[in-house]
């Protein structure tokens, strides 16, 4: 059972909902991580800061007897909604809230740690709470920056995502790919503005972007195996300043995603190709720039997640779900690309959608979430 109390982990929880900050941002977060990790027993534990990653947090938890390092990963960083939720302890920052659920996860952290500062463990662990995984990849910036090294490289990680469609306390996971790698799509079309009465001496980019976007459509229907599946969306056009003035200019902003790499990287081919289309079709300039940074797909280690899976089915306290792959990103995937390692849902039983201004997770999640993360890794330390 965690070492913090059921009522100390959810005022955690209430405190670190209240304080949301965006990517990069997340100092006062990151000093109420420091104060609450000041009071566990400090007897096996060491803390790191990034100087270069200010809003980084790493804690290593020596082990009695190690034979690997184990490395536990939560975000902390919030997202650009306004709360709508009415809560008591809802966002105390115009703007700003944990609509995905960043504040459950911290919690659980928490409790592990606060778990293992009280059992020293027989391997070593390291704890990554990671600034901005909802925007300019927290976990390739701190990979990139040489985080891992030496005695703070783990072996394998883990972590895990709320997931408001499972029942509370509720785990789930899936052999392979549990999220989609993402990529941010951003089109400009510059062709030639002019009178809405002369169309003639103009090269209208509002019928080219039109254009452009029908023949979109068509990649995922046409070029992808319906098997394997894959998703773009065009969700943002802005042209044209007024009613009778053709437009020169379009841009057009979009995200892609998709499960395998190999995928990812086919989508972006084919659009590159339709754009480069479009631009010979109307005599305009089309630019396609795609920027995927460290969203790549959540890649289950095989091994490890059939040992993660195997614990969860065999625990009798635990109720465990088998999910499929979501189309969701997580730059978690940036760092098991580089480390093996299984992340996984917890079950939080929410009417509401993750990124909702109504996201209302279920407490009662997060000691069962603890209870469940602390056995498996304490399992998996007696292999």
């Amino acid at each position: 059972m965690p070492v913090l109390t059921e009522e100390a982990l959810i005022q955690i929880r209430r405190d670190l909902h209240a304080m949301p900050e965006l990517a990069l941002n997340e100092v006062r977060t990151e000093a109420y991580l420091e104060k609450v990790i000041s009071g566990f027993n400090q007897a096996h534990l060491t803390v790191k800061h990034i100087a270069d990653l200010p809003t980084a947090l790493l804690v290593r938890v020596a082990g009695s007897n190690p034979k690997r390092t184990l490395g536990y990963r939560t975000d902390i960083d919030a997202l650009p909604v306004s709360e709508k939720t009415g809560l008591p302890f809802a966002s105390k920052n115009p703007g700003i809230m944990h609509a995905c659920g960043h504040d459950i996860h911290m919690t659980v952290a928490l409790g592990v740690l606060s778990y293992f500062s009280e059992h020293q463990p027989t391997d070593n662990m390291i704890f990554f709470f990671q600034p901005a995984e909802e925007s300019k990849n927290g976990g390739k910036l701190a990979y990139e920056l040489g985080v891992f090294e030496g005695e703070w490289r783990p072996d394998e990680f883990y972590g895990l995502h709320d997931n408001p469609g499972l029942s509370a306390g509720a785990i789930g996971c899936r052999m392979g790919t549990l999220f989609a790698g993402t990529t941010e799509v951003n089109i400009d079309l510059e062709g030639k503005g002019g009178h809405a009465a002369y169309p003639q001496n103009a090269n209208d980019m509002v019928v080219a972007a039109a254009q452009l976007i029908g023949q979109v459509q068509t990649i995922i229907s046409r070029s992808i195996d319906p098997i394997e599946g894959g998703v773009i969306t065009l969700g943002k056009m802005e042209a044209g300043t007024i009613r009778n003035v053709i437009a020169g200019h379009a841009h057009i902003e979009g995200t892609i995603r998709g499960l395998t790499q190999t995928m990812i990287q086919k989508i972006d081919k084919r659009l590159q190709e339709v754009g480069a289309g479009v631009a010979k079709s109307f005599n305009a300039q089309v630019t396609v720039t795609l920027n995927q940074g460290g969203y790549l797909p959540v890649e289950n280690d095989p091994e490890l997640t059939r040992r993660f899976i195997a614990y969860m089915k065999g625990n009798d306290d635990v109720n465990f779900i088998e999910t499929q792959p979501a189309m969701t990103g997580e730059d978690f995937g940036y760092l098991l690309s580089k480390i093996p390692g299984t992340m996984f849902w917890l079950g939080v039983e929410d009417s509401s959608q993750l990124h909702s201004a109504t996201l209302n997770p279920n407490e009662s999640a997060i000691e069962k979430g603890i209870t469940g993360i602390t056995g498996f890794l304490e399992s998996r330390m007696a292999e």
